[in-house]
């Protein structure tokens, strides 16, 4: 189910110069806001929790699984240079499994890698919110992946979709319609997060079952799915 060598193609393409530093901005952003704010309030961990719930889970990492997960598949669809990969003897839920493992990857290692050290920098992990919004980082990471994967095997405009869904659906109706709420993946992956902390500042209106369920549904529903599409996708001359 895995291919090394679909795997270096996408690591490639992901990690180029121009999208490494677009994949850097938020990071270097939180880390600049994070040494700021310990400056001027000190260690606060009210404030930690706010700036890593509010910015990092908020923002940062449904972005940078946006980037990732449709960049690991989307250009090569625009630009037709898919077909030379479908060309190959892989399984295309092979090549989809591997691309979702490296979305993953990258998506974790710009978000939650940041988020733990933003939160070390805030409060040095007081009630471990750090390594709490880091865990959460890492599941969000996941979904998100699959997600935002989907989304560039079924449409040439996953990243307008795919940023309306983590701007306006998960930071704007998230954040006011209670009924939305239980169908964002910030929450579940707060509910995940919540059993990290020592103290009440992490919360999720989603039960840790029903978040864990969702999470699973959600990424194992997406990568079928994706798989199938990609399926469909017919070479030059293969009627």
């Amino acid at each position: 189910m895995y291919d090394p060598t679909v795997a270096r193609l996408t690591y490639r393409a992901l990690l180029g110069r121009r999208r490494a530093l677009i994949l850097s901005a938020l990071p270097a952003l939180l880390i600049v806001l994070s040494v700021a704010v310990r400056a001027l309030s000190g260690a606060d961990d009210q404030v930690a929790a706010d700036l890593l719930g509010g910015f990092a889970l908020a923002t940062m990492v449904p972005i940078i699984g946006v980037i990732a997960g449709t960049g690991a598949i989307g250009p090569e669809i625009d630009d037709g240079s898919v077909v030379y990969l479908l060309a190959k003897p892989v399984k295309r839920p092979t090549i989809i499994f591997t691309k979702l493992i490296v979305a993953i990857a990258v998506t974790m290692a710009f978000s939650a890698i940041p988020t733990l050290l933003a939160g070390l920098i805030l409060n040095g992990n007081g009630q471990q919110i750090a390594v709490a919004y880091t865990v959460a980082a890492l599941v969000a990471s996941i979904a998100y992946a699959a997600m935002f994967l989907l989304l560039g095997t079924v449409t040439r405009h996953a990243v307008v979709f795919g940023l309306v869904y983590a701007l306006v659906w998960e930071t704007l109706f998230g954040s006011l319609v209670d009924g939305a709420r239980t169908l964002s993946v910030q929450q579940w992956a707060l509910a995940v997060a919540q059993r990290v902390t020592d103290g009440d500042l992490v919360t999720s209106d989603v039960g840790l079952p029903t978040a864990v369920v969702l999470l699973t549904v959600v990424t194992a529903g997406a990568t079928w799915y994706a798989g199938q599409k990609l399926r469909t996708l017919k070479l030059a001359g293969e009627e």
